[in-house]
């Protein structure tokens, strides 16, 4: 179920950690990706693939789209307000994707059991009507925070700690391997 918390449905969840390779707004090569709360536990995503994010000569390389895929997926987990990390993901490579190509993805939780929760993804070519370039499961699973301070480099730690902002400061620590 949807925390009674969560953002609104077409609210714009922004970046859970301004250094994460996958929303924060401060890796210059990274994805940038923006995420925003759906109706029930969904999220939609946009990216727009750069020459940064190439594999094969001007098409988006798999880590990368995997990458999209796993940040969209994770940010279901701050609709449920579950700080959680990526126990597997499978990964679906339907069709390339090209350079300066805006990916467009879905996802949903599907199942709860316990710690586990369970949800998939879609990533459609230019808009939620456009053809399916990739398509992921996943099963992320809830830890303590601990996870996270005893794992982590400590001086990055100490600073997401100290960030004056409360939600800030508790969504760093949401949606990492």
């Amino acid at each position: 179920m949807r925390h009674p918390d969560a953002p609104a449905p077409g609210e714009l969840l922004g970046a859970h950690y301004e250094q994460c390779f996958g929303c924060g707004g401060e890796q210059s090569h990274g994805l940038h990706l923006e995420a925003r709360a759906g109706v029930g536990v969904t999220v939609t995503a946009e990216f727009t693939v750069r020459p940064a994010h190439q594999g094969a000569p001007g098409l988006a390389h798999g880590g990368v789209l995997a990458t999209a895929l796993d940040e969209t997926l994770g940010s279901l987990n701050w609709l449920l307000r579950t700080i959680a990390v990526t126990g597997r993901l499978e990964t679906d490579f339907v069709l390339p994707v090209p350079v300066d190509t805006v990916l467009y993805l879905e996802a949903e939780v599907t199942a709860v059991a316990g710690r586990k929760i369970y949800s998939t993804a879609t990533g459609r070519i230019g808009g939620p009507d456009g053809p399916v370039a990739v398509r992921a499961d996943a099963l992320f699973v809830e830890v303590k925070v601990d996870h996270f301070i005893d794992n982590g480099r400590p001086e990055e730690i100490r600073a997401a700690m100290n960030e004056p902002d409360q939600i800030r400061r508790v969504r760093a620590f949401e949606v990492n391997p």
